[in-house]
């Protein structure tokens, strides 16, 4: 995106350029790295918060700056131009899962205690919903939080958990109210170094800068204050922000797949066989032509959908939709690519090959493939509708 649009003003475009040059200045000189060590430093995290990139939706009484949704839009399309998954979904986990619940219904002394410090990048947050024998049916969760005076004592554990290994808290759900199924969850903030909390590593096949545990509780002792809005009502809460998470990976999904685009085509006219470079080779032009076709059509829908976001509409469907068809096209098209390297295409040296393995989660993190569909049957073919809870 190089011109303004019905989407984006030149305040948005000046914003991609300072978003762009802090990714290529602060991000992927450390891709090794990170990669390697698979984990990301507090202190990549302070320097985001030191731009103001992690409090984009945020008020400003809090660090923030409450700039318009499409602000976060630029910020997550330049995100996923690094071209390292785990990186992009630990700030984007961060942000827009873990600390969006304690913005919009968290207490005021919530909010000074841990947004202020996880917008500025002091403290690293993560989102607990999946446990080992509960992932897309959350409904289902076995964890725990009995009140015994003016503390919560958890109970259970959680798995796949972002940011789960080396964060600071976690934005947990639980089973406050266990005869009540769904209509018994609440949202509480649990600091993950309080006794009776232990953390184990998980080992990825992708993402594997950023970190994901499996984390039991027990007898964790919390303030009754750390609840996140009412008692009882976590689940309509996780209902509602998953439209944004999922809104979230579209937008990132679409400009992953251009970036693979991108990088592809910069090897096809650089790469020669036969004699001239393989960008001229009809069966690969027409191939690439057909990918590039799909992510542009997507990125419409995506934008379009954002749009109605702002708006205020009720976009259960278009972001379902949306999570649906990117993450089984950022699959796609990075498959392509990578087809288009060779031999080389499966060589950790070259970006691509890192892709190829980052992307295959996109199909089952932040609801599968499988539930996108049936929640997208319910409202097109059982007439489901859904109102907002906030």
């Amino acid at each position: 995106m190089t011109n303004e649009s019905q989407y984006f003003n030149a305040d948005h475009l000046l914003f991609r350029q300072s978003v762009r040059q802090f990714i290529e200045r602060e991000v992927i000189p450390n891709t090794e790295k990170w990669e390697t060590e698979r984990r990301i430093p507090i202190d990549a995290f302070q320097k985001l918060g030191a731009q103001g990139f992690l409090g984009l939706m945020m008020p400003q009484e809090y660090g923030g700056s409450e700039a318009d949704f499409w602000f976060s839009v630029v910020f997550l399309e330049e995100l996923a131009r690094c071209g390292m998954g785990g990186y992009a979904t630990a700030v984007s986990v961060h942000q827009f899962m873990a600390i969006n619940h304690i913005m919009k219904i968290g207490s005021p002394a919530l909010k000074e205690q841990y947004l202020i410090p996880a917008i500025a990048g002091n403290k690293v947050a993560s989102l607990g919903i999946s446990e080992p024998d509960a992932g897309s049916d959350v409904s289902a969760i076995r964890t725990t939080a009995t009140r015994h005076g003016d503390e919560y004592i958890i109970n259970g554990s959680k798995t796949f958990i972002s940011n789960g290994t080396y964060g600071d808290f976690i934005t947990l759900t639980a089973k406050t109210k266990p005869e009540a199924g769904a209509n018994g969850i609440s949202l509480i903030v649990v600091d993950l170094d309080s006794p009776g909390v232990s953390r184990t590593k998980l080992n990825k096949m992708g993402w594997h800068s950023s970190d994901t545990a499996e984390i039991k509780f027990d007898d964790v002792r919390v303030p009754v204050g750390n609840l996140i809005g009412m008692e009882n009502a976590g689940f309509y809460y996780l209902m509602e922000s998953l439209q944004l998470e999922r809104l979230v990976a579209g937008v990132m999904a679409v400009s992953g797949a251009q970036w693979a685009i991108d990088e592809t085509v910069r090897y096809l006219h650089e790469r020669q066989a036969f004699g001239r470079p393989i960008a001229k080779y009809q069966a690969i032009r027409h191939k690439m032509a057909d990918i590039a076709t799909e992510v542009d059509v997507a990125r419409e829908f995506v934008y379009s959908t954002c749009w109605k976001f702002v708006a205020g509409q009720v976009v259960v469907k278009e972001c379902s939709m949306a999570k649906l068809f990117t993450a089984e096209l950022q699959k796609r098209v990075v498959d392509v690519c990578l087809q288009f390297f060779g031999g080389y295409g499966y060589i950790e040296d070259y970006p691509i090959c890192r892709a190829y393995r980052d992307v295959r989660v996109g199909t089952l993190a932040g609801g599968t493939s499988e539930i996108m569909r049936e929640i997208i049957s319910k409202i097109v073919i059982d007439a489901v509708q859904y109102k907002a809870v906030y």
